[in-house]
């Protein structure tokens, strides 16, 4: 991949933590690819140690893998002696899992799959429920999802409409697979219809069996599966076909699952207890969230769906650059922003004119802290509180209990390359939302993910989980210290 190293057009930045010798070490090669940067972190298997991680523009104009040779040239030019072949990635690239969900009543089965999706690490772009006719089928078409999520009724209840959608899905002017995660008792019969139209169906276990038991797991599984085999290779991101065989999960689906190891531990690692995770990127805040509900309040809630207390939340409208302006104008409506800020929405603007700009003063670092702590506080009382549909695309939830929460950790490049300062208020900003209407982590230590352990270890922890779990406890970097026991390095 030499040759192909050389178009990239920009040298990797790396960073090495370990010193030599390398040869002989068993090491594994984790690549994100983001929507604007491929980061790449070489771990160490057996001794659960960060050695070296890189950065490049992500290439989507060209090839994928351009962005990622260049890393990896620079790494071995790095690190002398070392076996790089083995690499394991997952992806946003080229907009991500991009999933609509089809169910059978928008308040059961397609608030279900909505919550499903969003924890498989997809972009849920459209959610319908009830049956499709041609306008749902046009809409639903017009989102141009990758993924199909089909829901519908409860374990040998109403099987009528998830029939009927099944039907429509089958003629209409779609080549996507469809995950099929309703009723099991015609389950066969949805697949057959389907595949009578020429689509690709893949049978799951019901996301919703019974009445109020939500099961996301066997779904979740599904369209990782599906994403790694159907989605990566028809996007075109890649020439190549080692990009099919890296690929093992959707970025955000990794996260999620390095923070479940992180909160419950591994082996001999202990887990940390509830956590929160809050991701800023340039164009979305994602909040992924891992509590232990109170078995009585669990109980006394009376939803016809569940929580998942193990979840993620995307907001597409919260960003540093793309979407700096849709920070602002959330936090007005908010009702977040002082008096003194008039210069903010300039600023904001100004960045998303220039997604690129690098901050180049103190008072413009400043508006990065001001817009992260913002877009923090905004996605977490969205996450937390309960909430009534927003977009077509977005579903009703009761919220989330946060105060047991012992560990916040922020992740994303304002976060990372922050000064401790700016760090720790932006982090805390959202820790003290008390006219926010959620209730907020009582006694959380602080945490950063600087050198993009989540991602990393969310896929090393699919085979490996207690050397992730090391990973995680070594290198997210303490902030300010909360309970002791909830401290990464505790």
């Amino acid at each position: 991949m030499t040759a192909r190293a050389l178009d990239a057009g920009r040298a990797a930045a790396v960073q090495v933590f370990a010193p030599g010798p390398h040869a002989g070490r068993e090491l594994v090669v984790c690549v994100d690819f983001g929507s604007t940067f491929t980061k790449v972190a070489v771990v160490d298997l057996v001794a659960g140690e960060l050695v070296a991680t890189a950065e490049h523009p992500t290439t989507v104009g060209s090839d994928l893998l351009d962005g990622f040779a260049a890393a990896r040239e620079a790494l071995a030019a790095a690190l002398p002696g070392a076996c790089l072949d083995r690499a394991l990635a997952c992806s946003s690239a080229g907009g991500g899992l991009r999933l609509a969900v089809v169910g059978y009543e928008r308040a059961i089965t397609a608030e279900a799959g909505h919550r499903v999706g969003l924890s498989a690490g997809a972009r849920v772009e459209h959610v319908s429920a009830g049956p499709l006719h041609e306008p749902e089928v046009a809409a639903l078409v017009a989102a141009r999802p990758d993924v199909v999520l089909l829901a519908g009724g409860t374990d040998g209840g109403n099987a009528e409409i998830l029939l009927h959608n099944a039907g429509a899905l089958a003629t209409a002017p779609l080549d996507v697979p469809v995950v099929v995660a309703g009723n099991a008792a015609v389950r066969d019969e949805v697949c057959a219809l389907l595949a009578a139209g020429g689509k690709t169906a893949v049978p799951t276990a019901n996301v919703l069996p019974r009445i109020g038991v939500l099961e996301p797991r066997p779904a979740r599984e599904t369209i990782r599966e599906v994403f790694i085999r159907h989605v990566i290779g028809g996007k075109g991101l890649s020439a190549m076909p080692e990009l099919a065989s890296m690929v093992r999960a959707a970025t955000p689906d990794a996260v999620l699952h390095a923070v479940e190891l992180l909160a419950d531990g591994a082996g001999r690692v202990a887990g940390t207890g509830d956590v929160v995770v809050v991701d800023v990127g340039g164009a979305t805040t994602d909040v992924y969230s891992v509590v232990t509900p109170d078995a009585e309040q669990a109980g006394l809630r009376g939803e016809v769906v569940q929580p998942l207390w193990r979840s993620r939340t995307v907001e597409g409208d919260l960003g540093m650059r793309w979407n700096a302006l849709g920070v602002v104008e959330a936090a007005a409506a908010e009702r977040l922003l002082g008096g003194d800020e008039p210069g903010l929405r300039a600023a904001a603007a100004r960045r998303v004119a220039d997604p690129a700009y690098v901050p180049d003063s103190p008072g413009e670092a400043a508006v990065d802290a001001r817009l992260a702590a913002l877009a923090a506080t905004v996605a977490l009382r969205r996450h937390a509180r309960p909430q009534l549909p927003r977009t077509p695309a977005t579903v009703r939830h009761g919220g989330k209990d946060l105060r047991e929460v012992r560990l916040v950790v922020g992740s994303g490049g304002v976060f990372r390359h922050a000064s401790p300062q700016r760090l720790g208020a932006a982090l805390r900003a959202p820790l003290r939302d008390h006219a926010g209407g959620w209730p907020v982590p009582e006694r959380a230590a602080l945490a950063v993910d600087r050198h993009y352990v989540l991602a990393a270890a969310g896929l090393i922890g699919l085979d490996h989980p207690e050397v992730a779990c090391h990973l995680l406890r070594r290198y997210l970097r303490l902030v300010e210290t909360g309970v002791a026991s909830a401290t990464p390095g505790g």
